[in-house]
């Protein structure tokens, strides 16, 4: 018994030294090669509104993938950005001018991750764009003897009509003999500055059997002296139909101003006169966001 006992513990290490030679694995020996430098001397940078674009030429030394490294000073933290060989530019985005300039580190890397020169390149952030949000808007109440035009028709539609609250009546350019060639417009002498602003009117509404004579191009314009005037908005599209009201997004001037004028240089079938029902005019408060001035934590 004490033989044979002998010649099975003999036959189990043999049979183990078998299994165990089918497991062995053969791995792969890694490169280590020192990746070639990048040359810096190629990126070019662009500074646009809340970003910098980073450019440069196909790099022709051999590394796998580069490292870009830059400080955020937004969110106070290091930021790390990896791109392959092939990659030739990066867009940084969430950047602000109001911190000078950004260093990036470039480094490139073999498929050992073993790290070549860090090479610096400077770069500037275009200023983010400011954001506007309509806070409210208020009518400002206007009176007949405030308004006036170059163009009254003599024989109805006088402008006061455009006051009165009623979507029946309409004010009317001139029509008959002699007509006035367009542009024709309504001005508004306000008693009182103004800045940021809103319009609002409704075409006539008792023609319904026509479309035209309806204003569709119209140049929103200020002035401070009624004399010299600046165009701050053109708008074009407006609808023709009778009875529709057409009202503007806010409207920012960037001045201060005392008169007003709607000067309507189209119209739909191209008449030689305008026409509509009521008009508003509203003052709006807007709420500016500037990230490049806005305080940090």
């Amino acid at each position: 018994m004490k033989l044979n006992f002998k010649y099975i513990v003999a036959a189990c290490a043999l049979a183990c030294l078998s299994s165990c030679d089918n497991k062995f694995e053969t791995f792969e020996v890694i490169d280590t090669v020192a990746p070639a430098d990048f040359d810096v001397s190629t990126v070019r940078s662009e500074a646009l509104p809340g970003q910098i674009q980073l450019t440069w030429d196909a790099p022709e030394g051999d590394f796998a993938y580069m490292q870009i490294r830059y400080y955020d000073p937004l969110q106070k933290k290091d930021m790390y950005k990896l791109v392959s060989k092939g990659t030739t530019e990066m867009l940084i985005e969430n950047t602000r001018a109001r911190f000078g300039a950004y260093t990036f580190y470039m480094q490139t890397f073999n498929a050992a991750h073993q790290g070549g020169q860090v090479k610096e390149v400077n770069a500037t952030s275009g200023p983010a764009e400011m954001t506007y949000t309509e806070k409210g808007r208020t009518k400002v109440n206007l009176v007949a003897s405030q308004l006036s035009t170059n163009a009254q028709e003599p024989t109805e539609g006088p402008i006061a009509n455009l006051l009165d609250g009623k979507s029946n009546t309409f004010f009317h350019t001139r029509w008959s003999s002699p007509q006035v060639p367009l542009p024709h417009y309504i001005q508004i002498n306000f008693n009182e500055e103004h800045e940021n602003f809103a319009v609002y009117y409704q075409n006539r509404t008792d023609n319904t059997w026509t479309t035209s004579g309806r204003p569709t191009v119209v140049e929103l314009q200020i002035s401070t002296d009624a004399q010299n005037w600046e165009t701050v908005e053109a708008l074009s599209g407006l609808p023709t139909a009778h009875s529709t009201t057409y009202t503007t997004d806010f409207i920012m001037s960037g001045k201060k101003y005392k008169h007003f004028r709607f000067l309507v240089t189209g119209t739909s079938g191209s008449t030689s006169y305008f026409n509509i029902a009521e008009f508003m005019f509203y003052d709006v408060s807007v709420e500016i966001y500037d990230p490049e001035t806005v305080p940090l934590d």
